[in-house]
């Protein structure tokens, strides 16, 4: 059975809850006024959340007069957590383009512990976003094709590719690990930084990565370069790390998740318990 979505309208004197029947955070949004968006998981039976503030800027920045503030925002978004505690929540906080703020919340349906231990399959789409910068609801509606696709097949993620160069994932960032030289002695991990969402999770992985010693360089993979690719790794603040294994139909590396994402998944999973901010 799938699990409703519950949907709220926050206004400055009161919280309306809307009749707004979906299945999934993608659904409520496709019913709601154009504006933007950011989606992400509790931590802590609903208390906490990693780098929210971030997450809350994604909404007010571009917008000139919110209807209600952050801090605002903040109180009545963890008072609508209480019933899912102490369990976890997904949320997707929305700003209308006229200032109007919904949330949308639904329990933590957690991905296979599979994903994780053995990697997923994603593909590459010459799909893009108008304004990358901005994490605009208007994408959804533009990928539905690709989501329902991806969906269909059985694949994980769908990567952007523009110019023969792989940027992100259409709901995550990319990364991958690549040799210096032919040698092969010393790796980097590679993940875009032009035309891409900024995405938060992204931000922690580079400080982590480069935390262990680990060089990164901000180029964006060929697709020409699959082959060579030893590892790779999509990231989202729902999902955190979750390896790639084979993209289109390339094996990556040995066809299972590698060392330095192995490191990083676990660096990542402490790093989570240390560092999620209280709502």
């Amino acid at each position: 059975m799938k699990i409703m979505v519950q949907t709220w309208q926050i206004t400055p004197t009161r919280n309306v809850r809307l009749d707004i029947e979906a299945a999934s955070l993608d659904g409520v949004t496709r019913q709601l006024p154009d504006g933007y968006y950011s989606t992400f998981r509790t931590f802590g039976g609903c208390t906490r959340v990693l780098g929210l503030t971030a997450h809350l800027r994604r909404l007010y920045d571009p917008v000139t007069a919110p209807n209600v503030s952050e801090s605002f925002l903040r109180r009545q978004l963890l008072a609508l957590l209480e019933p899912y505690r102490p369990d976890e929540a997904r949320v997707r906080a929305v700003m209308t383009k006229q200032g109007d703020v919904y949330l949308a919340l639904a329990p933590l349906s957690s991905l296979p512990r599979e994903n994780y231990e053995k990697g997923v399959r994603v593909e590459t789409t010459e799909l893009q976003r108008e304004h990358p910068r901005l994490k605009s609801t208007a994408f959804i509606g533009r990928s539905d094709f690709e989501r329902k696709h991806i969906a269909e097949e059985g694949i994980f993620e769908a990567l952007l590719v523009k110019a023969g160069n792989i940027l992100e994932g259409m709901t995550s960032n990319f990364f991958y690990v690549l040799a210096q030289d032919a040698s092969r002695s010393s790796l980097y991990l590679g993940t875009a930084r032009e035309g891409i969402l900024l995405g938060i999770t992204r931000e922690t992985v580079i400080d982590l990565a480069r935390g262990r010693g680990l060089e990164v360089n901000y180029q964006p993979l060929r697709r020409d370069q699959l082959a060579a690719v030893s590892e790779a790794f999509i990231t989202s603040s729902s999902r955190g790390i979750v390896p790639v294994i084979k993209i289109d139909d390339v094996a990556i590396g040995q066809g299972s998740p590698g060392p330095v994402t192995r490191q990083l998944l676990q660096a990542y999973d402490e790093h989570v318990i240390q560092k999620a901010e209280n709502i």
